[in-house]
């Protein structure tokens, strides 16, 4: 709720405070390349010291202080916008602290009722949030007339959110213990060379990097919402105000994947992503047609495929990694899916004024080539259930 409530209004609380188009998207790139690239830092940073749930709480400390202190902009002056730079950067840096942290707490955590189940229901209670966060930034902001209210008014969702986080550290301070799994010592880093070899996880298992580069590739294939959105205003098939609610049932849609196929994989294992290259294929010849109701069906496949990336995938990385590397397996998968969606994005997004079959091309061969990386991956599983 706090950092999707945010997220939604930081190009208009930019550009009130005086920023220019280049500014906000300098800025709000930046952040999000610093909420994966740091997951490099963080993630080798917990598996060496063990400090998890340190670094989990910092991370939500971090998001739950800077976006209610976005409420004061407004009324520093000149300083207004330095110190709203500052604050959004620093949330998103908090991001990268805890996410690796975070997820390797849950797949141990998950141990007592299956990771896929586990992973399936924090993503859907994640999308409540995604949800439910921008809904009340913009009835505050539509009461009020001003963003800076709806700022203030994510210290309450953020002061419960840390508030939870200490009373689960205080009952589990080692949910290791619900996994059994967990007996392995981290391994010692010596020097600096041992250092950059654990930040990159050179000591990661080939199967992991194998099911890092299939997700990587399902990653580049997936194209953007802001692509579909640009599609559906310039081909006028919604009004602008009815992109947001063409979003809204993808972000519905994406929690009921991830639900049923987080179950599944419980059962089933691995084997169930393999609906994800398929439906990353699909996706842009319904959603780039002059159709609405094909784009719709498009956006839902879209959706889907983006639950599945999100909290099914993140089970098969605990259960491909030993559990005392899974917060820097969880870093590297980051910063991999990461580099895959710029260069997916700018290769779609190269195509589109070109042609939609170049389009559905394209990204056929790049699934293609991930349906294969996932069943070399997935071989042993195969083998073992």
């Amino acid at each position: 709720m706090v950092y999707e409530g945010a997220r939604s209004v930081y190009g208009p609380l930019l550009a009130g405070l005086g920023a220019s188009a280049f500014t906000v998207g300098l800025v709000t790139g930046a952040g999000e390349a610093a909420a994966l690239v740091l997951r490099l830092v963080f993630g080798p940073l917990a598996d060496r010291t063990g400090r998890y749930w340190s670094l989990t709480l910092a991370g939500y400390a971090l998001t739950a202080v800077c976006v209610p202190l976005l409420a004061v902009t407004p009324f520093v002056g000149a300083a207004g916008l330095g110190l709203a730079i500052v604050l959004i950067l620093a949330e998103r840096s908090g991001k990268a602290i805890r996410s690796p942290s975070k997820s390797a707490l849950l797949a141990h955590a998950a141990g007592a009722v299956g990771r896929g189940r586990g992973f399936a229901v924090h993503k859907a209670l994640d999308q409540v949030g995604a949800f439910s966060g921008p809904l009340l930034v913009a009835g505050l902001v539509a009461l009020s007339g001003a963003i800076w209210p709806a700022m203030a008014a994510l210290a309450v969702p953020g002061a419960i959110a840390l508030g939870l986080l200490a009373w689960i550290r205080l009952r589990v301070p080692d949910p290791a213990v619900y996994d059994p799994d967990s007996s392995a010592a981290p391994p010692e880093s010596v020097g600096l060379g041992g250092v950059v070899a654990a930040t990159v996880g050179s000591d990661l298992p080939r199967r992991f990097f194998l099911f890092a580069a299939a997700a990587g590739a399902t990653t580049a294939g997936l194209v953007t919402f802001g692509l579909i959105g640009y599609h559906l205003a310039t081909d006028d098939l919604v009004p602008t105000a009815g992109v947001p609610l063409v979003y809204a049932v993808a972000m519905a849609a994406e929690a009921v994947a991830a639900l049923l196929t987080g179950f599944a994989y419980d059962r089933w294992h691995g084997r169930v992503l393999i609906c994800l290259p398929v439906l990353v294929t699909i996706v842009p010849a319904l959603v780039f047609t002059g159709r609405l109701w094909v784009v719709v069906l498009g956006v839902i496949a879209w959706g889907a495929a983006a639950g599945v990336q999100d909290s099914t995938v993140k089970a098969l990385v605990a259960d491909l990694v030993p559990a005392a590397r899974r917060a820097t397996a969880y870093g590297v998968f980051a910063a991999i899916q990461g580099a895959a969606a710029v260069l997916g994005g700018a290769l779609v997004g190269a195509l589109y004024s070109r042609s939609l079959l170049a389009i559905v091309g394209a990204i056929a061969a790049t699934q293609l080539i991930a349906a294969v990386l996932l069943a070399l991956s997935l071989r042993p599983e195969r083998a073992r259930t």
